[in-house]
């Protein structure tokens, strides 16, 4: 399948020459051998009953910031360390990322992040990791200059990180316990793979995200070869991903993809925009090679884009000719139909490339009638309504758009239930764990196991923060810990408590009222009426007769003495907000503004 760089060699047997010694130092040196092998055996069986701690502090009964924690005498090797995009009932939250608490009270044992690859859902949550810890980043080449480029873009001190890349095969020794080895796999960004975490109990193996594509796009399929030998070696825990474990067969190859782009670009007669994720970097490499077959110059537009690029280009994983990319803003001097626009925003982010071009706010690329938009990507789920409000204004715009219903624009880079059937049968291994995916998806995942032969007491369906305590005798869950989700508000702001989320989820489903007193600083009363704004909460012309009726009840309710602190309180709000309710069914957030003078 493939060739096997394996750094461990194991020696041919080989034939030294006779040799008759004296039979005193022959019995001698048997002694020592034998008293050499019992005590290594022992050694080996008190090391074998003590086990490795697995805390998963993300990625279980989720999609995103997967993240998890190995622990074994005074060593945490940690793999993955990602980020999870923001729900509905998040308003305005940036990212989702981990509690680190964990880390935090354990910093002292902390050795390493091996990194499976480059998707934000794996290394999204660095940045904010890398404020408060200093450890070496393990991971394929692309993966650790994505990583070397965010934390600088985030302004975070490198000195003290140490970053090496791996290829396959190569292993890495971490702290006293462990050892890494890095196992090719195809997934939808390059350099991805397989960890086979090493330790004293026995052999971890994560599979990161992957799939099995005999055709890949850098011609490299996954290592299977590989994952055969450390089958027959053992592999005690299989950590194995579940996002597509509800889907039958075989994924399509990525070239699949390729191919719809050339039928694509072939038919269209305006300029193409192709929205994609921008770590897709074989996705990028297709809609060059589409673009220079067709004539066409390409131009990006996006941050992520941009930065995607630079490090993929100067890593040499993109082949173009040296005049087939332009600037955006030089897009006007070429005709239409020697354009095509990569792009971010197939997520329909708000502030995305894509968005504004949609709605008119892009500062190069309008929408015009000719034009055909690709947006080559399966909606997040949970995120296809804003999807569709953008498919809507581009068709509204007077472009023609191709999506995922209407052609092969995207395959997924996650393995379908046959190549998760594939790599189980590889690797045949004591215990299973599935991970990546939701709650349901771990469920069937565990089914699977148990249908290929895997006792259902060897197979663990976990939650973030369950401490899997596991050696070559038994596993089992022994502990929990904290592992919430960490809302993070802007750029540098710390994680966002539960009541400042629900004073936004509060102020945009009844809006806010704001109550403005004036008080006499001698006698403490009331000087003038009060004054009422208020936003989100009731229509323009309805404002003047209920601000008015609330005024009144403010002044009739209003407390004789103290009323700084009094009006303050819950059971004087809740006495203007019932009010607020009879009259409008909303209960808005209320804000009392005291002045004395």
């Amino acid at each position: 399948m493939s060739n096997v760089r394996h750094r461990t060699i194991t020696p041919k047997n080989t034939k030294k020459p006779s040799k008759k010694p004296e039979e005193k130092p022959k019995k001698k040196a048997v002694k020592k051998t034998s008293d050499r092998k019992v005590s290594s055996k022992k050694s080996a069986d008190k090391k074998t009953k003590q086990s490795v701690k697995i805390i998963p502090l993300g990625g279980l009964c989720e999609i995103g910031k997967n993240m998890t924690a190995f622990e074994y005498g005074n060593d945490i090797v940690i793999i993955d360390c990602g980020m999870a995009f923001p729900e509905d009932s998040m308003p305005g939250v940036d990212c989702v990322i981990q509690d680190f608490s964990y880390i935090r009270e354990n910093q002292n044992k902390l050795r390493a992040i091996v990194l499976t690859h480059g998707h934000e859902d794996h290394i999204g949550g660095l940045p904010y990791f890398f404020r408060e810890f200093k450890c070496p980043v393990y991971g394929g080449t692309l993966t650790v200059e994505l990583v070397r480029h965010k934390l600088m873009e985030n302004n975070i001190n490198l000195s003290g990180i140490e970053f090496r890349a791996f290829k396959n095969g190569e292993t890495v020794k971490i702290g006293n316990n462990f050892k890494a080895e890095f196992v090719r796999v195809n997934h939808s960004i390059a350099d991805s793979y397989a960890i086979a975490l090493k330790t004293p109990a026995g052999v971890i193996l994560h599979s990161g995200d992957f799939k099995v594509d005999y055709t890949p796009i850098n011609g490299k399929p996954i290592d299977l070869q590989r994952f055969g030998q450390l089958g027959k070696e053992g592999v005690l825990l299989f950590m194995c991903e579940s996002t597509n474990i509800e889907i039958e067969g075989n994924s399509p190859s990525e070239r699949h993809v390729g191919e719809a782009f050339q039928r694509l670009f072939k038919d269209a007669s305006g300029r193409i925009i192709v929205a994609t994720f921008s770590s897709h970097v074989h996705r990028m490499q297709q809609i060059f090679t589409a673009a220079e077959k067709h004539g066409r110059h390409v131009c990006l537009s996006g941050r992520s884009m941009l930065n995607v690029f630079k490090v993929a280009n100067s890593l040499g994983y993109i082949e173009m000719k040296p005049d087939t990319l332009i600037d955006i803003d030089d897009i006007d001097n070429y005709e239409d139909n020697e354009i095509v626009v990569l792009t971010t925003g197939s997520q329909a982010e708000p502030m995305s490339a894509l968005s504004r071009m949609a709605y008119a706010s892009h500062k190069a690329v309008g929408i015009r009638q000719g034009d055909t938009v690709i947006i080559s990507a399966d909606p997040i789920p949970g995120n296809e309504k804003p999807i569709y409000r953008v498919i809507n204004e581009l068709y509204r715009q007077g472009a023609t758009v191709i999506y995922h219903s209407l052609d092969d624009v995207h395959v997924s880079g996650h393995a379908y239930r046959n190549e998760i059937k594939l790599l189980h049968s590889l690797i045949k291994p004591k215990y299973v764990m599935p991970v990546h995916g939701e709650y349901r998806m771990l469920y069937l995942h565990k089914k699977l196991a148990m249908s290929l032969g895997t006792p259902e007491e060897n197979i663990f369906v976990m939650n973030n923060g369950d401490v899997l305590s596991i050696n070559a005798d038994k596993a089992e869950i022994t502990g929990v810990v904290p592992a919430s989700a960490i809302l993070i508000d802007g750029k540098g702001a710390a994680d966002i408590n539960s009541r400042i989320l629900s004073e936004r989820k509060h102020i945009g489903e009844d809006g806010v009222v704001s109550i403005a007193l004036v008080l006499d600083k001698k006698s403490g009363k009331l000087l003038d009426y009060p004054s009422i704004n208020s936003v989100g909460f009731v229509e323009e012309d309805e404002k003047h007769v209920i601000h008015a009726e609330i005024a009144e009840r403010v002044v009739s309710t209003l407390p004789k003495d103290d009323i700084e602190s009094r009006v303050n309180t819950n059971s004087y709000k809740e006495q203007i907000r019932g009010l607020c309710f009879s009259k409008t069914r909303k209960r808005p957030l209320l804000l009392f503004n005291i002045s004395v003078i």
